[in-house]
């Protein structure tokens, strides 16, 4: 069978469960950009520039497992490459396609325009090597396997890949497979996994105070719910990293909460750092979830389990699948997991015309959140305000808290208003991080999507003023009159400006099911922030910049 290489390419992605591709048009993916155009089954979506584009693959992938997007050499690539990185640093996967100069100019050095005019076409793709765990240069000869080959590499290790099309030979027709793509996951030798199990059965029988604690991997690599049915099953104590935030039933009766090193609740704390059996599944240690590395994990009772790895005392055993591993460690099969809500607390004071605070607005939106809504949460008040409250187990949850680039989330809620377009979407921002990604509302408008945008409204970046500079001008920013920002893009949008809990309770009865897109303006306090912000800042202040320079920084 002969198919044109950017259609076999085309055919790939859908078989893998795409059926929309983002990116911005370039002179050199334009051929692409047509086959893209002419296949019924795929739809291009533009984005206002390629950082946003490679956001919004972010978002769609949290929701769909995969995602694609196109940029053009050089300039587009290299503008969408932070969005790239983030992708990688949060075990995302992205199919990154990138349209070339044509093949022949590649191998004959030619000085184009988008290069750096010193004939060499390796630069790009060297770029991209640390941010993508797979890259390829097609050409006729070996595009119907290189593609297979970095889309596995794509899925298995849940991290983005790179992808050169040269845009001379998009249209040439190559012999390809008859077989669809189909991805096959990594299976652990018999033998060698049950040596594992039994080693680990061998630790868990003499345990007496065994916990589970669960970090963002288990979600990302779709054991989230193992872990939980044995939680539930066999009543081990469940504890969560505050990077895995609602990957799990947060009202599950042995859930305990958050643990956050030194600054962790007691009974979390000592769950942990008192175990004699500690299941580290999936868990990646930083210093947004630590409370700046001040864990104490009992390393001699640890268990570590990674999505292909698991670490007994000093003994490594590579080339383990955790799912498999953890079935069989529990002789547990998967099962839907009971949908245990719980009990909300009526919000009080709905009619006072007290000022709004990060204290008494969150409490409220936790009751205005549902079973599958998709809620994403930006760096920031917004996210530590969404991790300091109860979310609904079904409903998903998005934030970026490692990689932490700011104005991340508005271009991802594109990604996954396209991703899930049944559900109600709903964006906290600040108003800090909303200008860096704003024009993204023109896409919203564009394809008349239907979100609801919280933005917080605070004066400036607050996060930054909690570790330095609370009044420093470079915390200020420019005010805009955000909820006119729709009509800027010739767009319709209901907008609400809300300053107290009576308007704000005024403004959630109306918001059920939006029929269209809606700007609400929330209006808080210069300083005022989550109570975990408060405690957040200065521990990041005094690890960044140390006592003395923060002290001698006072006295200045």
């Amino acid at each position: 069978m002969y198919i044109e290489i950017g259609n076999f390419l085309n055919q790939r992605l859908k078989q893998a469960g795409i059926s929309h591709i983002f990116g911005v048009p370039g002179d050199f993916n334009l051929a692409y950009l047509e086959q893209i155009e002419a296949d019924t089954e795929l739809q291009f979506i533009g984005t206002c520039n390629e950082l946003n584009g490679a956001y919004a693959a972010d978002g769609y992938a949290r929701i769909q497992n995969l995602s694609v997007m196109v940029t053009t050499y050089g300039v587009g690539d290299l503008s969408a490459i932070n969005g790239i990185a983030g992708a990688y640093s949060e075990h995302i996967p992205v199919v990154h396609i990138s349209g070339i100069p044509p093949l022949h100019a590649v191998k004959n050095g030619a000085q184009l325009h988008h290069t750096l005019l010193d004939g060499n076409y390796d630069h790009i793709m060297n770029c991209m090597k640390p941010f993508t765990v797979a890259q390829t240069r097609l050409t006729p000869e070996n595009a119907a396997y290189e593609i297979d080959r970095v889309l596995q590499a794509c899925l298995t290790y849940k991290r983005p890949i790179h992808i050169q099309l040269p845009s001379d030979i998009t249209h040439i027709k190559i012999q390809t497979p008859t077989h669809p793509f189909q991805y096959k996951p990594y299976v652990t030798e018999p033998s060698y996994l049950n040596t594992v199990v039994h080693k680990l059965k061998d630790k868990l029988a003499s345990a007496q105070k065994p916990t589970l604690l669960i970090d963002h991997l288990a979600q990302k690599f779709g054991f989230a719910n193992i872990i939980q049915n044995i939680s539930e099953q066999y009543k081990i104590p469940l504890v969560s990293l505050g990077t895995a935030k609602n990957i799990i039933n947060e009202a599950a009766p042995n859930y305990l909460g958050v643990y956050s090193g030194a600054s962790s609740p007691t009974d979390i704390k000592n769950a942990v750092e008192q175990s004699d059996c500690l299941l580290c599944i999936g868990t990646q240690f930083a210093d947004v979830n630590t409370a700046i590395f001040s864990q104490n994990i009992p390393y001699q009772n640890t268990i570590l389990i990674q999505p292909y790895d698991v670490k007994l005392n000093h003994e490594y055993y590579e080339g383990i699948e955790a799912t498999t591993l953890l079935k069989h460690i529990f002789n547990i099969h998967e099962q839907p997991l009971e949908n245990i809500n719980s009990e909300k607390q009526a919000p009080t004071h709905k009619n006072s015309k007290e000022p709004l605070s990060n204290a008494t607005l969150w409490p409220q939106i936790s009751s205005f959140l549902r079973d599958g809504d998709i809620v994403l949460g930006e760096a920031g008040c917004s996210s530590s305000g969404l991790n300091g409250i109860s979310l609904p187990f079904k409903a998903k949850y998005i934030s970026q808290p490692i990689w932490g680039s700011i104005g991340y989330t508005l271009p991802a809620l594109v990604g996954t208003l396209f991703a899930q377009p049944q559900a109600r979407h709903i964006l906290f921002i600040g108003d800090g991080s909303l200008q860096l990604t704003a024009q993204e509302i023109s896409t919203i408008v564009r394809y008349k999507l239907k979100p609801i945008i919280f933005i917080l409204n605070n004066g400036g970046y607050t996060i930054e003023r909690k570790i330095l500079g609370a009044e420093a001008k470079y915390n200020d920013i420019h005010n805009w009159r955000y909820t006119e920002l729709a009509h800027v893009f010739y767009g319709e949008a209901q907008t609400f400006h809300v300053e107290t809990l009576k308007e704000l309770h005024q403004t959630l009865s109306t918001l059920d099911t939006p029929n269209q897109l809606t700007l609400i303006e929330l209006k808080l306090p210069k300083l005022d922030a989550p109570e975990s912000l408060n405690k957040f800042g200065p521990i990041v202040a005094q690890y960044d910049y140390g006592k003395h320079t923060m002290s001698q920084i006072k006295k200045d």
